[in-house]
């Protein structure tokens, strides 16, 4: 009989592309998957994979079988997650991916309010940039800036992250002509508050970049430029102020994701209510009054 350990080892690494991608995801060595593909292979009968000396190439059996076995994992999950969904415990962890900002800024400052409202559940907060893979659970609940497209999950817009140009009051007092910009470095040019300011440059030049918004803060506040921050962010910050200019600057919708099986269990309601609170409250649906 086939080891259901071997195909889920085998279905990462087709998925993966390669040992030390496939290794990561599981946690385990190189070594394992190696030797938990052979086991496949042995029971199959067939060779999965051409072991190339930087990679591995799945042969049109291995393809075959991959598919097979994804679609099996999927359904693995689907039952791991309709048991959670089920679970009638009262204590419970819920884990919820959220970009850093909102993690760190609108959560984050709420959770103590929930848990005395909620002792018997602990919430695990994961502020990160990349998009969790609900699929293969890293979370139950994840806030996404972008609307996904994935028809099996269960969407709700929940707030509207408006943006502002900000700087130091010495910076502010400058010409507009004279004013320099902090941003994003070019991994996230894509992003629509990037892709604003890149219009409203007009030469005038980029003198900082970061990965993240904390650290392009911070150097506005050191009066290195003006930066483009979430209101939430920048309206209370008493060393920076609202830059007027033309057009406004973007706003992103922000969006509560997680699976409709997941959501029958009073623990994900009550989280999700928590969220949609907290993000309603510092990211209003509601027109923002200037």
């Amino acid at each position: 009989m086939v080891d259901w350990q071997d195909l889920h080892h085998f279905a990462v690494l087709a998925r993966a592309g390669s040992l030390s991608a496939a290794a990561r995801d599981l946690g385990v060595d190189h070594a394992t998957i190696g030797w938990r593909v052979a086991s496949l292979e042995d029971a199959l009968a067939l060779r999965l994979i051409e072991r190339l000396p930087r990679r591995v190439a799945l042969t049109p059996e291995g393809i075959a079988i991959a598919a097979l076995a994804a679609e099996i994992a999927g359904t693995v999950q689907a039952i791991e997650r309709r048991a959670r969904g089920y679970a009638a415990s009262p204590v419970a962890t819920v884990r919820i991916s959220a970009p850093p900002a909102l993690a760190a800024r609108l959560i984050a400052p709420q959770v103590a309010g929930f848990h005395r409202a909620q002792p018997g559940i602990t919430l695990v907060l994961s502020g990160a940039a990349r998009i969790a893979a609900l699929d293969r659970g890293e979370a139950e609940i994840a806030v996404r800036l972008s609307r996904p497209d994935d028809p099996d999950l269960l969407i709700r817009r929940v707030g509207v992250m408006r943006f502002g140009l900000y700087a130091t009051p010495d910076q502010a007092a400058t010409p507009p002509e004279e004013w320099t910009f902090i941003g994003y470095d070019s991994v996230l040019e894509h992003v629509p508050q990037q892709a604003w300011l890149r219009t409203v440059l007009a030469g005038r030049p980029i003198v900082f970049q970061a990965s993240d918004l904390f650290g392009q803060k911070e150097a506005a506040r050191a009066g290195l430029g003006s930066v483009v921050l979430p209101r939430f962010l920048g309206d209370g910050d008493p060393t920076l102020v609202h830059l007027p200019v033309e057009p406004k600057p973007p706003s992103r919708d922000v969006w509560l994701v997680t699976y409709p099986d997941l959501k029958r269990s009073p623990v994900i309601r009550a989280a999700m209510d928590f969220l949609a609170r907290v993000i309603g409250q510092g990211c209003p649906v509601g027109a923002q009054v200037e």
